[in-house]
């Protein structure tokens, strides 16, 4: 029903703003492209069409309508961030590929020791790690059978009573879905939102972003929401009395089930540090060099292909690897930052400004707070994705009408899209744990809306006070 909705809804949305000039007053240009945005944020809402379809719509019909050039619309599906995020996607494949991951949570685990809560903070601080550099859906798509395992082996072994057991099951899953998505805040390819704030800020204000800079004002934030997260699952909502009684001798032996370290592991492990060095020390780079995120990604993608396996014809990655290479998020990505472009190109985010003035007399902290909480409650029922990539444009008029730095609203938008908690439907982490039916509906509300009372704050006294710090503003 929903599809069938927006299939129709799109279209009336497209003709009442294209076709009739006294609803918005606008120029021909800028009119356009707001009714063309119209029809893709409803039919990337609703699902109509598959998201990456609904993402070629700019390309065909800005040019058509008059909204910008064709060279306009279609150079930003080539944008560099695309290719960085690309590059990403290409070495968490590597990752995935021989094992790494695992080994790497694994061990996490194995470190942490030797009772419940401490199993669930290893749970906490792998799956984190690792959704930094692989998408959160695929880190809790990998970790969820690692929980599943541990609470198995646990209720068998019988280490805690069965209510015990109980909390520490739910306390586990939710670990990983929240974790999941904490974790890709902190890095510029952990999140599809990060990402596009960083695109739109080149493409649209001409600033760059470096990953470095992301992660300096990112990472503290993560650390903190990872920190509260902890804290509300084992010592408020799913507080187990007997945490002493497990011990984490399940990861040693799923380490030893992996065996010793192959060289394929290794060379891709030793890829994805210097990948991941050189981002972090991209801004002491000397500018004659012109590296930046987007080459050194691509170079990590290349290397992969250049070294050999060994146990396997050909390189640590082959061509047919390839076909894993999530190719729809890429045309996400080019779609949205299509519309961004055109919204510069026509106009467009000007008329935002004037629109949105009227929120200028209310305190700049207020009018971040309530932005804050519209925006995360409004992801709890749409996609991520869809949410940045509508907002993210339109935020650089707001804050235009405010008097704000673009980059403040920017930050909210990006954060705010990717922390949704409360429903299994809100990002594919908590699908993931919730299809395990451990939890019940009321776990992941209950948790999930206090969690997202302390992300509402945690953002937006970070957006307000530590992100112009972070950012040079």
């Amino acid at each position: 029903m929903k599809e069938k909705i927006g299939l129709i809804l799109g279209p009336i949305l497209f003709i009442i703003f294209y076709f009739i000039p006294s609803v918005t007053g606008l120029e021909h240009a800028p009119r356009a492209v707001l009714a063309v945005t119209l029809l893709v944020a409803t039919w990337w809402i609703t699902e109509a069409l598959p998201i990456p379809v609904t993402s070629l719509i700019p390309l065909i019909l800005l040019p058509i309508t008059g909204g910008t050039k064709e060279e306009v619309a279609a150079s930003a599906y080539a944008d560099p961030i695309v290719f960085m995020y690309m590059g990403g996607f290409i070495i968490a494949l590597a990752i995935e590929k021989w094992n790494l991951h695992k080994r790497i949570a694994m061990n996490i685990i194995s470190m942490m020791g030797a009772n419940s809560n401490r199993i669930i903070l290893g749970t906490m601080i792998a799956t984190a790690f690792i959704s930094m550099w692989i998408s959160n859906a695929a880190t809790a798509l990998m970790m969820l059978p690692i929980a599943l395992a541990l609470i198995k082996e646990i209720k068998e072994a019988q280490f805690l009573k069965p209510q015990s057991a109980n909390k520490f099951s739910k306390s586990l899953l939710l670990t990983v879905a929240y974790s999941a998505s904490i974790g890709g805040l902190a890095t510029l390819i952990g999140s599809v939102p990060n990402a596009v704030f960083a695109a739109v800020a080149k493409s649209s204000l001409h600033r760059s972003v470096s990953f470095a800079q992301w992660m300096l004002f990112a990472v503290p934030l993560t650390i903190i929401l990872l920190t509260a997260l902890y804290f509300i699952l084992t010592k408020w909502l799913f507080k187990v009395e007997d945490a002493n009684s497990v011990s984490s001798d399940f990861a040693k032996k799923a380490l030893r089930d992996l065996g010793p370290m192959s060289i394929e592991e290794k060379l891709t492990g030793l890829v994805f540090l210097l990948v991941s060095i050189l981002w972090m020390a991209g801004n002491v780079l000397p500018d004659s060099l012109h590296i930046t995120d987007t080459t050194i990604a691509m170079f990590g993608a290349v290397l992969l292909f250049l070294i050999p396996a060994k146990s396997k014809k050909g390189g640590l990655l082959v061509w047919d690897d390839m076909t894993k290479l999530p190719w729809g998020i890429l045309l996400l990505f080019g779609g949205g930052l299509s519309l961004a472009a055109a919204f510069e190109d026509s106009g467009l985010t000007k008329w935002f400004s004037g629109l949105l003035g009227v929120v200028k007399p209310l305190p700049i902290i207020l009018i971040i707070i309530v932005l804050t909480t519209a925006i995360l409650f409004l992801t709890e029922v749409m996609s991520n994705t869809a949410v940045s990539n509508m907002l993210m444009p339109v935020s650089i008029g707001f804050a235009a009408a405010i008097h704000a730095d673009p980059f403040i609203i920017m930050g909210i938008v990006a954060l705010s899209s990717t922390c949704a908690f409360m429903l299994p439907i809100s990002t594919p982490p908590n699908a993931a744990v919730f299809s395990a039916d451990e939890l019940e509906m009321k776990d992941m509300v209950k948790a999930g809306f206090i969690l997202n009372i302390v992300a509402i704050i945690v953002i937006s006294v970070f957006s307000y006070f530590w992100l112009p710090i972070a950012f040079g503003l």
